[in-house]
């Protein structure tokens, strides 16, 4: 009987560990499915946007935020343009709240400024936020009530000193957040883009829901700009991304190839 019943507790005990070793990984691994990840290109666009669900976003996105270095241009003959910015909206529908600087060459000259955007309205200059090429730019977006839909935009030069802090009242999808360098359009027609050399953002960082992380935290997509749609080869292309470091937090938006 001591035998009988040292055999059987053996058993039980085998069951057991092959249960820990093969079936608990298999279970715990399909409750711990990948985060989503696409890759996309774009005339307008290069850098990332973050949702809660790719193909079923809800409006759960409340936050955004990032730095970064203002880049020195290449000026150029003729006038070119590009854009560093954050944003809440925009990758899946027409509303979009964004705030960055913008860094372009006019008539043969580098010119930097701050700005910000409440689509369908066109952009706004800020006069009293002076940045130069060189300086570290903080900005953020917020959500502060969602019931009057009303946000804060903050933008803070790290170098001069300067801050600009402003509300709105702005009725934002809220399904995705960018982090992304862009080719502006122009009146009605795409512009010619700045080599702006590189762009490296930092410290990114949205709020989904409850959930405050950075990119590799939510599913996200990943926007190479090319200078036409028509193409699957890359052909065309005008800025790059590179691989992100720092976990998710931290990638860099590279001029051309």
């Amino acid at each position: 009987m001591v035998r009988r019943a040292f055999t059987v507790l053996f058993i039980i005990l085998m069951a057991f560990f092959l249960v820990l070793i093969f079936i608990f990984p298999i279970l715990t691994s399909s409750l711990r499915a990948p985060v989503q990840s696409q890759s996309l290109i774009s005339p307008y666009w290069a850098g990332y946007s973050v949702a809660s669900d790719l193909i079923n976003p809800q409006p759960h996105v409340t936050g955004v935020s990032a730095s970064w270095t203002v880049p020195t241009v290449k000026v150029s003959i003729g006038n070119s343009f590009s854009a560093a910015w954050i944003g809440i909206g925009g990758r899946f529908d027409e509303t979009l709240i964004q705030a960055g600087t913008k860094q372009d060459s006019i008539d043969g000259v580098g010119t930097y400024a701050a700005w910000y955007e409440l689509l369908p309205k066109n952009s706004v200059t800020i006069d009293s936020l002076k940045v130069s090429p060189g300086d570290r730019i903080t900005v953020s977006i917020s959500l502060l009530n969602r019931t009057t839909n009303t946000c804060s935009i903050e933008i803070s030069d790290i170098t001069n000193g300067q801050t600009f802090k402003k509300n709105f009242v702005y009725d934002s999808s809220m399904l995705s957040a960018e982090w992304i360098v862009e080719r502006p359009t122009t009146r009605t027609s795409i512009s010619s883009l700045t080599d702006f050399g590189q762009v490296t953002f930092t410290n990114c960082t949205a709020r989904i829901g409850d959930k405050v992380g950075d990119i590799s935290s939510f599913p996200s997509s990943l926007f190479t700009m090319v200078s036409r749609m028509n193409t699957e080869s890359m052909e065309g292309l005008c800025a790059t991304v590179l691989p992100p470091s720092s976990g998710g937090s931290s990638f860099t938006v590279k001029y051309g190839q």
